[in-house]
């Protein structure tokens, strides 16, 4: 993980290797928990745009925030990026395969089949988590994890790594019995490096942390 100053810097780094996530620590300028407070979602998540946040009457520290907001959404924008600002009070879960979810909060890689990055940035609430590549193995390796997904598959053997594949069971990692995971801070924008085939870094690995009961997040992803 690398530290930027600028969201030049932030875009225009080549993430190679192990060198698979930077970060643009920025201070918080406002009340961003003002803007939660007039924009609670109905249902579990929704989101945020730009219309939504201009309407908005604000205080002096809310006009603050909301201007942060609409300016990482226009320089993410203008770098090609498809940014949303997103209130979330949980994510759904996946109970589809109790032993082996595949949800957000299960540390998981990104994949997509052209060049593209993710990125990220909490403004309140929980903030997101990055597991170091080192300190975490594939689940689908596991011997344990392998062996209950190839009794839970019933189709051919040479379909089975095709299975994973489709399933997403492969994006998916645990964390080793010493790992330390990287808490993202609150207003540092994330470009995490990607699995898509001209890739020249590894995929970064990430989760979604547990919200806080009450506690709705604000956070812009791409």
């Amino acid at each position: 993980m690398l530290s930027v100053t600028t969201f030049h810097e932030l875009v225009s780094i080549s993430l190679q290797g192990k060198n698979n996530a930077l970060c643009w620590g920025r201070p918080l300028l406002g009340d961003f928990s003002e803007i939660v407070r007039k924009t609670e979602p109905e249902g579990n998540m929704a989101e945020l745009g730009p219309v939504q946040l201009l309407n908005l009457e604000l205080s002096e520290a809310g006009q603050l925030a909301r201007e942060m907001l609409l300016s990482d959404l226009r320089l993410l924008t203008a770098h090609g990026a498809s940014p949303t600002i997103n209130l979330i009070r949980w994510y759904e879960r996946d109970d589809a395969c109790p032993f082996f979810p595949t949800d957000v909060y299960s540390f998981h890689v990104d994949r997509a089949p052209v060049p593209c990055d993710t990125f990220l940035c909490t403004y309140h609430g929980a903030c997101s988590e990055i597991l170091p590549n080192a300190q975490a193995e594939q689940k689908v390796l596991v011997p344990e994890l392998r062996k209950a997904l190839r009794a839970s598959y019933d189709g051919p053997e040479q379909g089975f790594e095709a299975y994973l594949t489709v399933h997403c069971y492969d994006l998916h990692y645990r964390p080793l019995p010493a790992a330390r995971p990287i808490r993202t801070g609150l207003g540092e924008l994330w470009r995490l490096a990607v699995d898509h085939p001209q890739s020249s870094a590894i995929p970064c690995i990430h989760r979604a942390p547990e919200e806080l009961p009450g506690e709705t997040r604000l956070m812009l992803i791409c």
